[in-house]
């Protein structure tokens, strides 16, 4: 590890909900934390949209806070994490976004999906991208924004309107965005991988995937490797700490990814899960894409290092489980804060034949069942909030285990991450589904932590991924419990209510 012990590395992690600041130093440890959530809005059923520009100000407010409580030192480097797919288009000249950014759980798309699928099959960009054709990834949100916003198409190819996701808006606007001389749009591989516009191996976007979507190059971003220095801070233009002007950019990351980095979840087979709005299981393939459509799983880039290959992984996405838990307080009043939910199920030894499908935007892997909405089986007048507090949290760990058995991969742990990864009975609970241990670690703040080791290597505060490994801290472990009647009867019973949810949207 070179540097000095005064070092420390800024994470932006802009998420679904919130944008975070996060500063670590040299060992990974947090040193200061600030965050603001920014409003959602859902003008339709199915619609998701989110304020770029509170997004933006967001940004400033919380890198502000930290650097202020670094005592104005500027970090070596600045790493980025985002919501992936989410997708918003901008004018260069003004700054100003031409939409709402449209969030990955916006189903809007749906239509248009379906009449490509039509025309090319549900799989007929696999071989290339790695994707299904989905509402889910950005192209499809592109699509939808070029047939609803005027002129949006004519300016894209004049070059009056860029297109990206929420880690290059973020890195454009640090940069200069319209006031700056240098400002800088691009992304990285691995969000260049969920747009269904890139070529998973060739590292380049597709001209096949931009004629069938008919998107203009032009308006798309450069790419580069994660762990690479994308450009700097432009602090006048930006808005920022004088402090910060001309610190490099030199690490995004997904945030799926980058909770896989952060927990050096960096070699083949290796395999994290990530608890939040959604949860997201990684398994690492290493230099080589495994592309299965028949698994239901994904072929993503996990990572890639400044001169080197790609690191790919299999990916299942699940769209509801955090969000799951927020829906039981916020609308159904069941508790006050999200983390009660865990003693509420306790009151309760099981579920009392209850079984919760979430499928809120439909069903994502292994099922991608966009027709898919959410039902709750099995009430009787002896179900208390108990029993449906208890059945929410299995459905995040039946869920989980779903997308773990479509890997086809032996996995010898999971380890976990995420604001759900600290409730103990839903940990225990996907140990025993799994019948593998879960294994936390003791920060949970290992998707801004990705951010930071991707920026920190490529500026020289760490030499390789061997040095991140021995920074690792692990914390509780889960161990399955040898019950096999109960695991078998808790799947018959998910199995049996999931199609229950198919063919209501």
């Amino acid at each position: 590890m070179t540097g000095n012990a005064q070092q420390y590395l800024l994470a932006i992690d802009q998420g679904t909900t919130s944008t975070r600041a996060i500063a670590f130093d040299a060992a990974g440890h947090t040193l200061a934390v600030a965050q603001r959530e920014h409003d959602q809005v859902f003008p339709e059923p199915g619609w998701v949209q989110q304020d770029a520009r509170q997004i933006w100000h967001n940004t400033c407010t919380v890198v502000g806070e930290v650097v202020e409580a670094m005592s104005g030192r500027p970090p070596a480097a600045i790493g980025i994490t985002n919501q992936r797919e989410t997708t918003l288009v901008w004018n260069p000249e003004t700054g100003e976004p031409l939409h709402d950014a449209i969030v990955w759980q916006d189903t809007r798309s749906q239509p248009l999906v379906d009449r490509i699928i039509d025309r090319i099959g549900v799989d007929g960009l696999r071989e290339i991208t790695g994707l299904p054709v989905h509402p889910y990834f950005s192209a499809t949100k592109l699509l939808w924004l070029f047939q609803h916003v005027r002129g949006l198409r004519e300016a894209a190819e004049a070059g009056h309107a860029l297109f990206g996701t929420m880690d290059t808006w973020v890195l454009w606007n640090l940069t200069g965005g319209a006031h700056g001389e240098s400002t800088v749009h691009a992304t990285d591989v691995t969000n260049a991988s969920r747009t269904l516009l890139f070529d998973a191996l060739d590292l380049d976007w597709s001209d096949d995937a931009l004629a069938g979507f008919d998107v203009p190059r032009r308006m798309l971003p450069e790419v580069h490797p994660s762990s690479h220095v994308f450009g700097s801070v432009d602090a006048a233009a930006a808005g920022l700490p004088p402090a910060l002007d001309g610190v490099p950019i030199a690490g995004i990351l997904g945030d799926q990814q980058a909770a896989a980095f952060g927990q050096t979840a960096t070699r083949p087979g290796d395999a994290k899960n990530t608890y939040g709005t959604g949860s997201f299981l990684l398994v690492n393939t290493g230099d080589e894409p495994v592309i299965d459509s028949a698994a239901g799983l994904l072929t993503t880039i996990a990572y890639q290092l400044d001169g080197q290959a790609p690191s790919y992984a299999l990916e299942g996405s699940i769209a509801v489980t955090g969000s799951l838990v927020q829906w039981l307080r916020d609308n159904l009043d069941f508790f006050d804060d999200a983390a009660d939910i865990e003693a509420l199920a306790k009151e309760v030894d099981d579920n009392g034949g209850v079984v919760i499908v979430p499928a809120f935007s439909g069903l994502f892997a292994p099922y991608w069942r966009p027709d898919a909405r959410g039902v709750i089986v099995g009430l009787t007048r002896y179900v208390t909030k108990a029993h449906i507090a208890r059945a929410a949290l299995e459905a995040i760990a039946h869920q989980s285990a779903d997308v773990v058995e479509a890997s086809g991969r032996e996995i010898s742990e999971l380890r976990v991450d995420g604001g759900a990864s600290t409730n103990d009975l839903l940990m225990q609970m996907q140990a025993d589904l799994l019948g593998v241990p879960v294994q936390r670690l003791t920060t949970f703040e290992t998707t801004a932590l990705g951010a930071a080791y991707a920026a920190g290597l490529a500026v020289g505060m760490w030499h390789d991924l061997d040095e991140l490994r021995e920074l690792t801290e692990l914390g509780r472990r889960f161990e399955p419990q040898p019950d096999e009647e109960i695991r078998t009867r808790m799947r018959a019973q998910w199995a049996d209510a999931l199609p229950r949810s198919y063919g209501l949207a």
